[in-house]
């Protein structure tokens, strides 16, 4: 299992407390992340969705940006 699949894992087993810089390789390990705006926006697949940049990321952030992802893989 490579560094980025176990970091993924760890986050999907707990949304709380997810740094920044993890949230960030999560976005880039699936999409990328386009400054501009108030905040950056993360772009993957069709989905984009804005976040703040906060540490730590809160949860809710963690969970949506999952969510895209898992429907990327779906589809």
């Amino acid at each position: 299992m490579s560094k980025a699949e176990k970091r993924e894992l760890k986050i999907r087993k707990n949304t709380q407390n997810v740094s920044l810089e993890e949230f960030e390789a999560l976005i880039n390990r699936y999409g990328k992340i386009i400054e501009g705006g108030n905040h950056p926006k993360a772009y993957i697949n069709n989905h984009v969705y804005p976040y703040k940049r906060q540490n730590p990321v809160n949860a809710k952030y963690v969970e949506d940006i999952l969510i895209i992802i898992d429907d990327k893989q779906g589809g």
